[in-house]
């Protein structure tokens, strides 16, 4: 058995693990400071919402805790996009390495803004730091990400859709 687990970890992982343990612990220790410092759990739905009460009137996007909280979401999400942008310029493998048409993306984002709402919550915010704290429903959504993805990826491949 023991022979099989370096096979399998080389057929995943072919560029090696180090930089996803690199990646996985920053995004630990991001979340635990953001936590710690504000109370408050680190989800990606959530800043957007917050970004919103800039430009919107709605009730919905002014609540007293995104406005009181989105001075530092704003720079914490800008932070995410420089930061990918930075290691997409010095050490990636160019600006677009994907063979998924741009337009499937944007599909997909939308469908996954939906799927925030419906959820109550994103991936980040249930799966990094929801599961951490041991939330049921945290536990109950990413269990339901994971299977509708599978699923739907799955239903794909038997479709024949490729990127």
């Amino acid at each position: 058995m023991s022979g099989l687990t370096p096979l399998l970890v080389d057929s995943l992982f072919p560029n090696g693990i180090a930089h996803y343990a690199l990646g996985g612990l920053l995004i630990g220790l991001g979340t635990a400071i953001i936590y710690l410092g504000t109370g408050i759990i680190a989800g990606a739905s959530t800043f957007l919402e917050s970004t919103l009460s800039y430009v919107s009137d709605l009730p919905r996007f002014n609540k007293t805790k995104y406005v009181t909280s989105r001075d530092w979401r704003v720079v914490f999400t800008l932070s995410i996009v420089a930061g990918a942008a930075i290691y997409t310029v010095t050490l990636g493998d160019g600006w677009w390495v994907s063979e998924v048409q741009p337009w499937r993306f944007a599909v997909g984002g939308v469908l996954v803004g939906i799927g925030t709402r419906i959820g109550k919550g994103c991936t980040s915010g249930h799966g990094v730091c929801g599961v951490g704290s041991r939330s049921r429903t945290s536990f109950v959504n990413v269990a339901t990400f994971m299977l509708v993805a599978i699923g739907v990826a799955q239903l794909l491949q038997a479709l024949g859709v490729s990127p």
